[in-house]
């Protein structure tokens, strides 16, 4: 046991708020716990804490370190602590609880007991457990945040956009002194930023991978990280892996050991209702499983932003993987199982939400799952290429009317390469729409072939519909107005009143009303009230587009304008990019109509890199390229691409 309290430990980024929160528990609380995960920073916090309160109100502090204490040691420390503090008024700091399981809390309760002039500053892994415990979960490091699933690939993070969050401060001083050259750069600034997110902003782990930035750039950290987190956090040094996942696991009784291995399976975070049904089986039961994850929950990082939703460390997961892999009885192999089928269960459930008309909840869905679901999406698992595609087809939403076509494309593609033949017809139409989607029409004739040979043979009506569709799709990108009506009518006589799968006959007829804008505006239908019974807000976008367009050559600009808004709030909303790019450019033209080419030619900038590369020429631009000089043109693009849509269009 411990004397004295530790030496300062190195520089203490960020925590104010909860230094201040821990003194004020103190003076209220005899009993408070610092709980969180190892090397979050619990006992740094109780070091500055103790030392402020021993500047500030002159507190006797006892500090007792656990760590090499044995289990079955907690009453001959009871007995030396009650030895030398008994009468004292003294604040007792109890460092690594967890290292004595159970007992821990029998020992905190005696001494309270005991000695009644006592405070104890616990840290803990866990709840120390006694009634009255005021229980302080530290928090990670703030963390630059992940960019949204649709965002563009290719976008740049900047130095400024990242300098300010406690992890990367922790990280960038850190590196400094492993290497006096280190800077934080535009170059760099991106992976310094992802290294922090992967190591889950933990102070512990964050000064591990910025001392090795003498050998391995920000960049090259993240690739080791993400190849082998246990050996990269271990130093090469040849163990199992990171000292703190061995002693999460070691200390844990038997059932949260063995929940511990279990929740490996889970990409990234879960709530309480995912844990029962993924890792409550036998020998641990559903109840059981629901009394251990509550056990460890403080061992656990929470997900910000989605209350009653965690996450494990990384080095713990990773550990915990490799337990899993190896335990007997094809655990593992179970778990894998129950988690695909429950992420098969989850797209199919947000389709239906899609279908209902709640889109934005089936979006939410999709996405707050999205790491789950990419991991089942994987076409090498036991549940192969097909069971892949289970999961990706009835997630078509995601991938275009939501903004992710390239993601969508990749799995699409994953999976059919491996299939063998004959290949489903809904994967190949799928396919064949996100291909042509990204540009490459000509690409996706061989899917369209391949895809209506086996949707004929299959019977899938629905299927030859959204072939239809899709062709219908591809003429109107290359200005054929005329061949794209035709294919959607021939799409919504093929289509069955209430699909399966895919749009909805309101997306087709929106899709034909955009074709008639052209073809023959006078036949567009005008809405007349509300709609009865669930609203497709993406086919809505899309039949305010083909108003706005009638609106236009009808010379009505402002009416063009209002239906063009109404249509990009509900595209910003579902993140549809290719449905934001058309829009924008029909504002475009509005503007170029007005005279404002410099602001048409911004609004063109902002979306230039997300229409489809085969789709015509915009019509703005071919009248901005007539009335513009060449160099205040692409100025005025550029500008436009470095500027948020919404600070164009302030009206949104």
């Amino acid at each position: 046991m411990r004397q004295s309290v530790p030496a300062e430990l190195s520089s203490f980024i960020g925590r104010e708020r909860e230094l201040s929160r821990t003194a004020t528990l103190l003076a209220t609380a005899r009993l408070v716990t610092l709980a969180g995960p190892a090397g979050i920073g619990k006992t740094r916090l109780a070091v500055r804490t103790v030392r402020t309160l021993g500047r500030s109100r002159g507190t006797d502090v006892v500090w007792a370190d656990m760590v090499g204490v044995p289990r079955d040691g907690g009453a001959a420390l009871e007995r030396e602590l009650v030895r030398r503090l008994d009468g004292r008024e003294a604040l007792l700091v109890l460092d690594g609880c967890e290292q004595l399981g159970a007992e821990a809390g029998r020992l905190v309760s005696a001494l309270l007991v005991r000695l009644p002039r006592l405070r104890i500053l616990a840290t803990s892994q866990r709840a120390v457990g006694p009634a009255g415990e005021a229980l302080l979960r530290v928090p990670p490091l703030s963390v630059p945040p992940q960019p949204a699933p649709d965002a563009a690939a290719a976008s740049v993070t900047s130095v400024a956009e990242v300098a300010g969050y406690e992890a990367v401060r922790l990280y960038e001083e850190r590196a400094r002194g492993a290497d006096p050259s280190f800077e934080l750069t535009e170059r760099n600034a991106g992976a310094v930023a992802a290294l922090c997110r992967a190591l889950d902003g933990i102070p512990g782990a964050l000064e591990l991978a910025a001392g090795r930035a003498h050998r391995h750039a920000p960049a090259e950290a993240l690739r080791l990280l993400t190849a082998d987190p246990l050996e990269f956090l271990s130093g090469g040094a040849g163990r199992a892996g990171g000292a703190d996942a061995l002693r999460t696991c070691s200390l844990a009784p038997p059932d949260e050991r063995l929940l511990w291995d279990r929740l490996s399976v889970f990409a990234g975070s879960f709530d309480r209702d995912a844990v029962v049904e993924v890792c409550g089986f036998a020998p641990l039961g559903p109840r059981r499983a629901a009394e251990a994850l509550e056990r460890i929950t403080p061992a656990l990082l929470e997900d910000a932003g989605h209350p009653g939703r965690h996450r494990l460390p990384l080095s713990v997961r990773a550990l915990a993987a490799r337990r899993l892999a190896l335990a007997p009885d094809g655990d593992g192999a179970t778990v894998a199982r129950r988690h695909r089928e429950r992420c098969r269960a989850t797209a199919e459930r947000a389709a239906r939400l899609w279908r209902s008309g709640a889109q934005r909840e089936a979006r939410a869905l999709a996405v707050a799952e999205l790491p789950e679901l990419r991991a089942a999406m994987d076409p090498l698992a036991p549940a192969g290429p097909g069971g892949a595609l289970e999961i990706a087809v009835p997630l078509w939403f995601l991938w275009s009317p939501c903004g992710l076509v390239t993601e969508g494309r990749r799995h699409l593609e994953r999976a059919l390469a491996l299939h063998p033949a004959p290949r489903p017809a809904r994967a190949l139409w799928l396919a064949a729409w996100l291909v042509a989607s990204s540009g490459e029409a000509e690409a996706a004739d061989p899917l369209l072939v391949e895809a209506w040979t086996a949707a004929v043979q299959e019977g899938e009506d629905a299927c030859v519909a959204y072939l239809a569709h899709l062709r219908g799709l591809v003429a109107l990108w290359r200005d054929r107005p005329w061949e794209a009506a035709a294919e959607f009518r021939d799409a919504l006589e093929l289509l069955p009143a209430e699909p399966e799968f895919g749009p909805g006959p309101e997306a087709l007829r929106a899709a034909l009303t955009m074709a008639l804008a052209h073809t023959d505006p006078a036949s567009v239908p005008v809405e007349d009230g509300p709609p009865d019974g669930p609203v497709d807000l993406w086919a809505r976008s899309w039949t305010g587009y083909a108003h706005a367009l009638v609106q236009r050559r009808e010379g009505r600009p402002a009416l063009a304008r209002a239906e063009l808004l109404r249509a990009l709030e509900i595209q910003l909303l579902l993140g549809d990019g290719l449905g934001q790019a058309l829009s924008v450019e029909l504002l475009a033209e509005l503007e170029a109509d007005a005279g404002c080419y410099e602001e048409s030619a911004r609004l063109l900038g902002a979306v230039a890199g997300t229409r489809p590369a085969s789709a015509c020429l915009p019509r703005a631009e071919r009248v901005l390229r007539a009335r513009m000089d060449p160099e205040a043109l692409r100025t005025a693009l550029a500008e436009g691409a470095g500027t948020p849509l919404r600070t164009l269009l302030p009206e949104l």
